[in-house]
């Protein structure tokens, strides 16, 4: 029995401008104090000044955040916010308040300002209900015992917080809950099949259109690229899912959104060894992150049409895999010779963003967990980016620093291209050996991308997963990139054409 979709956790907020005369509050409640950055005079404003003056004397000046106890025992997390707080360091601070208080069952959490009318409040109040959503959201775990619940059910606001934008908190925390929750399913419980099915369901309560291309379909079109992947395939499920939003009266070049979904990795013919395919159930997260950042702009009503091109598959070993050195032919006529059959991402990405160039799309931002190399370049606390678009540099990287999933872009050179020359073919795939394969796979799937559309690769081998979690989320599977998405489409959509 598959499970079902997620739905939103239930968690009411409120916002007052009035601060509290008193602090006795209930049973169950706690408090988050956000006091300005070397200003501790300012919590002389509040009921607590002498107990605070004491008690905060017993920590070091640089404690950020400090959890207490108040005087009639209530649970107090006290963040010094700098003035100019944003982003991944908000995000991170808000977790860090909000995991204590979680952990000792808050039903409710009263969050006071002490920052008059800083912006840096309604930022921090931002961060702290992305951070509330994302902790009580619980991950599908295949059991008969139910889960525990978290207690928490409210928060409320009480400062300069009516700016802040909840509505768009929410969107962005259901698409991330949703890409965290499709990735933590079990290879077994997600397969391309099952995966159509999840997608087609939400298409259908979103009032999105749904189109299938199976792989008879891909046959006749000649997408060789895709079909590589799955010639051994034991059940021909595979396909690529194109999903389709329309605002009433877009009638613009759509945006379109695509997503490597290969719901099993198992390298194929280039066998992965030892633990390597363990995890490989999640090497579909970009096509989650992609369907999520869907749903979030749906829930945002996005004014600009957008195709979501989810491309879903295996790779598996068998006597019909495709070998090394094999040559085959992608949708847009270019052959491919075959080096490293562990490669298949870029496979069955160079068919979809072929298909969807078809339809004409002003730009097209691609998610994919592609490479090693990226990790080995950045770590695992941000995504590699790679666009066909120079001037796109920096506001790729001002994009991802607003939003707080950081985004850095390497180089897209056209001699980059001499080291993939084949002699057999109009490429190889990838190269036999040597660094920067995260820069290799976007030169290969530029020649899939029409040179009119503009085009952004994400690269999130580097953040599909963070022991312990990263920023606002507190688990080791992110879900990063659905609010890197939202905040990309909205600056694309307020760009002249």
């Amino acid at each position: 029995m598959k499970p079902e979709l997620p739905q939103m956790p239930a968690l009411k907020l409120d916002v007052d401008h009035r601060i509290p005369a008193s602090w006795d509050f209930d049973t169950g409640v706690s408090l988050v104090l956000l006091v300005p950055e070397g200003k501790h005079n300012a919590l002389a404003k509040t009921p607590w000044d002498d107990f605070l003056k004491l008690r905060l004397a017993d920590f070091p000046d640089d404690t950020n955040p400090i959890l207490i106890s108040g005087p009639r025992g209530t649970r107090t997390a006290i963040a010094f916010v700098s003035d100019d707080v944003s982003g991944f360091k908000s995000l991170s601070q808000a977790r860090k308040l909000i995991a204590p208080l979680m952990a000792e069952h808050s039903q409710k959490i009263n969050v006071i300002s002490l920052l008059d009318q800083s912006p840096a409040a309604c930022i921090m109040a931002e961060a702290l209900v992305a951070a509330a959503f994302a902790a009580l959201f619980p991950l599908p775990k295949i059991s008969d015992k139910a889960a525990e619940k978290p207690s928490l059910t409210a928060m409320n606001f009480f400062g300069a917080f009516e700016a802040a934008d909840f509505r768009y908190v929410k969107a962005t925390a259901e698409g991330n809950n949703l890409a965290r929750w499709l990735t933590h399913l079990p290879g077994n419980y997600l397969t391309p099949g099952i995966y159509r099915e999840y997608a087609e369901a939400l298409a259908q309560a979103e009032g999105w259109e749904a189109e299938f291309y199976d792989l008879e379909q891909l046959e006749g079109l000649g997408a060789g690229a895709f079909l590589s992947v799955v010639k051994a395939s034991p059940v021909r499920d595979a396909g690529i899912l194109r999903l389709r939003y329309r605002l009433k009266g877009a009638e613009d070049r759509p945006l379109a959104l695509i997503g490597k979904g290969i719901c099993f990795d198992t390298g194929g013919s280039s066998l992965k060894v030892g633990g390597g395919m363990l995890g490989m159930h999640g090497d579909m997260q970009g096509s989650a992150v992609a369907l999520g950042t869907l749903l979030a702009l749906t829930r945002l009503n996005f004014s600009q049409p957008v195709d979501c091109w989810l491309a879903l598959a295996e790779n598996h070993i068998g006597s019909r895999a495709v070998k090394c050195n094999d040559v085959i032919t992608a949708l847009n006529g270019t052959t491919i010779e075959l080096i490293n059959t562990d490669a298949e991402g870029r496979m069955v990405l160079a068919d979809t963003l072929a298909l969807a160039c078809r339809q004409k799309p002003r730009a097209i931002l691609d998610y994919a967990t592609l490479t090693g190399a990226v990790v080995a370049s950045l770590g695992q606390r941000m995504a590699g980016a790679i666009t066909n678009r120079r001037h796109w540099v920096e506001p790729i990287i001002q994009t991802g620093e607003h939003c707080g999933e950081r985004v850095w872009p390497f180089p897209y050179q056209d001699d980059y291209d001499e080291d993939l020359k084949s002699d057999v073919a109009d490429t190889l795939q990838c190269r036999t050996a040597g660094a920067g394969d995260h820069i290799y796979a976007a030169r290969f799937l530029g020649k899939f991308v029409d040179k009119d559309v503009d085009w952004v690769h994400v690269d999130m081998a580097s953040t599909g997963t963070h022991k312990g979690g990263l920023a606002h989320i507190p688990t080791d599977i992110q879900g990063f990139g659905v609010r890197f998405g939202v905040e990309w489409f909205k600056r694309i959509a307020g760009e002249s054409r």
